[in-house]
């Protein structure tokens, strides 16, 4: 319903105030709702949480790889 109200320029501004409104909620946390579903359309740029997921699993498995391949790091520069 709000993605429809925020497509039309007309009811664009205000609409999560204005749809928050009618069902009870906080209108922040439906906007925050409507940007997620904008970005899993496709309409909006961003990150999709399954793609948060995957890169934080890559960042863990590059942090416990990292000692193996850059043992120079971890040693005092001379």
């Amino acid at each position: 319903m709000t993605l429809d109200a925020r497509k039309d320029p007309v009811s664009r501004p205000g609409a999560c105030a204005r749809i928050g409104d009618q069902f009870g909620i906080n209108p922040e946390t439906l906007r925050v709702w409507v940007t997620q579903a904008e970005v899993y359309a496709g309409g909006r740029p961003g990150t999709t949480t399954s793609d948060a997921a995957k890169l934080a699993e890559l960042v863990r498995e590059l942090r416990t790889a990292s000692p193996f391949f850059a043992p120079e790091l971890d040693r005092p520069c001379r």
